[in-house]
C-alpha cells in the first residue's frame, strides 16, 4: 500500500447512519447521529449523560491546513501521515489528566479508534480562549510595531522577541462572526477585551457573568498542568487555544467543560528547551510548518496579507509540496505524540476501512 492511501484525507463520505448533513471543518468531519442511535447507544455503552442527548460521531483527518488553506503533496498525498491520530492522542491524554486533577470534563464520551470520537452535542462558547506565555508571532509583530495594548491589557517596554512574558496573558478573540457588539468588528478571529466579554456575555453563549472567571480559571489550570508536564519532557508551552462549550450532565444540569482539542501541535507553540537555552526556537508545532512555507514561497506577503486571499488559495491548490516536507510535518506531530503519551503512534495502513468496520462491529452506525 502507498503513501497516499495511508492518509486519510477525505472523512465526510463515511457511511455513518445519520439524518442530518455531515459537517465537515478544515480537519475535522462530525456526523449527527439519529434520535434512536443515540439513546441506542447511551443505553447500550453507559454513557453518563442524559437519555435524550444528542450523540455526533467525530472523525479527524489528516489535512493540514495553514494560512487559512489546505496543503497537499506530491504523489496524490493529501495530507500528512499520522497528523490525525497523533492530533487526536495528544488531546485525549491532556483531557484525561485534567479529569484526574479536578479540572472539568469534555465533550468525549468514547474513543472507538484512533481517528473517531463519540462526543455529547455542546453548546459552544464563542471564544478563541488563548494563553500565552513567550511574546512571539502575531503579538510579537504588533509589538514590534509599537503596540502596547493586546486585548485591553497594558504590556510593558523593552520586551524581546520570543522573550517569556512576565505573567501568563489570557488574549481571546471571537469564534465565528458575530454581529451587533459594540466595539467588535463582524469578523472571524477578532482580539476582544474581557469587558466586551462582560457587557455581551450571552451574545458569547455564556449562561453567566460568573462563567466568565471560570473559564479563565480553567484555561490558566490546563495551561498549568500542561506546561508543568511539557516542562518534565524539556519543552516548552508557549502559547495555546483552548475552547469551551457547555453539555448536560447526567442530571440535566448545565456544566463548562473543555472541547475540541487542547495541547496539541495544531493548536499551540512548542518549543525544544534544549535549544532555547541555546538561543535557539525549534518549532514542535504547527508553526514549524508555517516557517517552512513562508520561505518555500518567493512571496511570503502572499500568506500573510489577508487581501491577497485569492492568491494564497491558488498557491495551496495549484502547489504540491515535496513529500520530504509533509514526512518532517509527520515526524513533529508523531514525535511530540509519542512524548507527551509516552506511547507509540501507529499509522495505519487503511484507516478509513478500520472505522467502518469498528463502528458497524461495535456500534451499529453502518448499515
Amino acid at each position: 500500500m502507498n503513501l497516499a492511501d495511508k492518509v486519510l484525507a477525505v472523512n465526510n463520505d463515511l457511511p455513518i447512519r445519520t439524518d442530518a448533513p455531515v459537517h465537515s471543518g478544515k480537519v475535522r468531519s462530525v456526523y449527527w447521529l439519529t434520535a434512536e442511535d443515540s439513546a441506542r447507544l447511551i443505553q447500550e455503552k453507559g454513557y453518563a449523560v442524559p437519555t435524550d442527548t444528542p450523540l455526533a460521531i467525530m472523525v479527524i483527518s489528516d489535512r493540514i491546513s495553514a494560512f487559512d488553506c489546505i496543503w497537499h503533496g506530491e504523489g496524490g498525498i493529501q495530507g500528512v501521515p499520522g497528523k490525525g491520530a497523533a492530533l487526536n492522542a495528544i488531546s485525549n491524554h491532556w483531557f484525561k489528566r485534567f479529569k484526574e486533577s479536578g479540572l472539568a470534563d469534555s465533550h468525549i464520551l468514547d474513543i472507538p479508534h484512533p481517528f473517531v470520537w463519540i462526543v455529547q452535542k455542546a453548546k459552544p462558547v464563542k471564544i478563541e480562549a488563548i494563553a500565552r506565555q513567550y511574546i512571539t508571532g502575531s503579538m510579537w509583530r504588533s509589538y514590534e510595531k509599537g503596540e502596547r495594548r493586546f486585548c485591553g491589557i497594558e504590556i510593558a517596554d523593552g520586551l524581546g522577541r520570543d522573550q517569556k512574558l512576565p505573567e501568563l496573558l489570557i488574549t481571546p478573540s471571537t469564534k465565528g462572526i458575530l454581529t451587533g457588539i459594540e466595539g467588535v468588528p463582524a469578523q472571524d478571529d477578532v482580539n476582544i477585551t474581557r469587558k466586551n466579554i462582560e457587557d455581551n456575555y450571552a451574545a458569547f453563549n455564556f449562561e453567566s457573568v460568573a462563567d466568565i472567571a471560570l473559564y479563565e480559571k480553567l484555561l490558566k489550570e490546563g495551561f498549568a498542568l500542561i506546561s508543568e508536564e511539557l516542562a518534565s519532557l524539556d519543552q516548552i508551552f508557549v502559547d495555546t487555544k483552548f475552547e469551551f462549550g457547555y453539555v448536560k450532565d447526567v442530571d440535566g444540569n448545565d456544566k463548562l467543560i473543555y472541547m475540541d482539542e487542547v495541547g496539541t501541535p495544531d493548536s499551540s507553540r512548542m518549543w525544544d528547551g534544549a535549544e532555547y537555552r541555546q538561543g535557539n526556537i525549534v518549532e514542535n508545532s504547527k508553526e514549524g510548518f508555517r516557517q517552512l512555507l513562508l520561505k518555500y514561497f518567493p512571496d511570503p506577503d502572499i500568506l500573510l496579507n489577508k487581501d491577497r486571499m485569492d492568491e494564497r488559495e491558488a498557491l495551496a491548490r495549484d502547489n504540491a509540496l515535496p513529500v520530504d516536507v509533509l514526512m518532517q510535518v509527520s515526524k513533529t506531530y508523531v514525535g511530540i505524540a509519542e512524548k507527551i503519551t509516552g506511547e507509540n503512534i501507529v499509522i495505519s495502513d487503511n484507516p478509513k476501512a478500520e472505522i467502518i468496520e469498528i463502528l458497524k462491529k461495535d456500534y451499529g452506525l453502518v448499515d
